[in-house]
Parts: C-alpha cells; sequence; structure tokens
C-alpha cells in the first residue's frame, strides 16, 4: 500500500492552472437508488440509478488577471462551465490516474478576516459525471509533430467515454491538432477523439465526448500535429465509462 501526501495536489481550470492558489480540493460522488422492495421480502432491496458529484476548491484569494478571482467570476452564471482536472497525487505524467469533470459554479464566496489571509472558496456542481480520467501527456511542452507513450489499460471497454485537453500555454505561429487514439494491439492505431483545432497563440481547453456504446480499445495514446513553429503546453487525459 501506497499513501500518498496533498502538498502536491494540481488543479486545472479552463485553460489554467490554478494549483498556487489552491491549499483543498476535494470530491464528492454519490449515485441514486430506487427502492424495489415487494411483498415477501424480508429485507428492504434498491437498484441504482444516476450519478451525481460536487467538487469543491478552496485557497488563496488573487485579484490579478487569469487568477483565482478572475477566473470564478468568470464563469458564474455560465452554463458553459469549468472544465477541470484535477491530480491528487501531484502528477500529470503518463498513466498517472485523475478526476476530470466538467463543474457548473454554483458558489464563489472571498473572505477577509482581521488576522489571517485573504481567502477565496468555489463549489462546482458536476455535469455529466465525475471521470476517472487516465493522463495521456503531462502538463508540458512540445514543439513539433509527436505521438505520446501508450496507456495499457488491459482490455478494452465497450461504453466511449470522455477526452479532455487543457492548453495552458501557446507560442505556436500556426495550428495544432490534438487527438486521443486508440488500438487493439498497440501497432496499429485510428482516431478517438479529435479537439477543435487549436488556432494561433491560442490557450483553451476542451471536453470531448465519446458515445455511449462506443468500443475503447486497450490502448490509448495522445498525438499532435503541429503545422508551425514555436511551442504549445498541454495536457490530454481520457476517462473510459
Amino acid at each position: 500500500m501506497a499513501f500518498i501526501h496533498g502538498k502536491s495536489a494540481i488543479v486545472l481550470h479552463n485553460e489554467f492552472d490554478l494549483s498556487s492558489f489552491f491549499n483543498d480540493a476535494s470530491t464528492s460522488r454519490s449515485i441514486e437508488t430506487a427502492e424495489t422492495t415487494a411483498f415477501g421480502n424480508s429485507a428492504k432491496t434498491y437498484i441504482v440509478g444516476l450519478q451525481d458529484g460536487t467538487i469543491s476548491l478552496s485557497g488563496m484569494f488573487d485579484g490579478a488577471a487569469n487568477a483565482i478571482d478572475a477566473e470564478m467570476t468568470d464563469i458564474i452564471g455560465s452554463n458553459d462551465g469549468g472544465i477541470l482536472t484535477i491530480a491528487v497525487g501531484g502528477s500529470l505524467a503518463l498513466s498517472q490516474r485523475v478526476i476530470s469533470a466538467l463543474g457548473e459554479l454554483t458558489s464563489y464566496e472571498v473572505s477577509a478576516p482581521v488576522g489571517d489571509v485573504v481567502a477565496a472558496n468555489a463549489e462546482f456542481q458536476v455535469d455529466g459525471g465525475v471521470g476517472n480520467a487516465i493522463s495521456l501527456h503531462a502538463l508540458s511542452a512540445e514543439t513539433a509533430t509527436g505521438n505520446g507513450s501508450s496507456h495499457d489499460n488491459s482490455a478494452s471497454s465497450a461504453n466511449g467515454g470522455v477526452a479532455q485537453i487543457h492548453v495552458t500555454a501557446n507560442t505556436m505561429n500556426n495550428n495544432t491538432v490534438f487527438k486521443v487514439q486508440h488500438s487493439a494491439d498497440n501497432s496499429t492505431w485510428a482516431d478517438l477523439a479529435t479537439f477543435t483545432t487549436v488556432a494561433t497563440t491560442v490557450k483553451t481547453a476542451e471536453r470531448v465526448a465519446v458515445a455511449s456504446g462506443t468500443t475503447v480499445n486497450r490502448y490509448l495514446r495522445s498525438t499532435w500535429t503541429a503545422s508551425g513553429a514555436g511551442s504549445v503546453t498541454f495536457h490530454i487525459n481520457f476517462a473510459r465509462r
């Protein structure tokens, strides 16, 4: 058994790494149950229903451009929500487990105690479920077209999933295309999810759903096609369903 310390946790929100502003991140998951108790049962019986989840983030207030206050207030009241990736283990390296979600901001609180640092707290209602994702590309820079190393899931799955990308820095002077590919044999690859083409110097984040009932092969990898010069810093993950 290997325990981990929370000091190095990573929080990505849309196109920003907000880890330096937060000092606590928690995820709650729940599932509805419907009672199926009938005459003759000696105890109540249930079946499971819809999943639900929330994410709570708390930390230190910063009012600078692109810091925590600007990013939270930008999405208040927006149906687009925030694309969130949380690495509680402090690593976005290949094959690391991460939490991925689309969160609707339901509460944002700023408090200024006389004897302590100004604090900021955000609450998100997860839209579409909390993803148990696998990192396919660390948050790092690439300067030319390439493929990520593959992740072996040991078996295929049959219910689609969600691919997620965060582009946090971009000096490319032309477009870049990002994809998640899958393979049955770690040799022949096919496109599974294609993100919207990222234009010159654009920073962005996106979730791409792979439809329920779609087979996701055993092996996964990230791939990127850079048609210009410069560098682009990004993270990609995929959550099977």
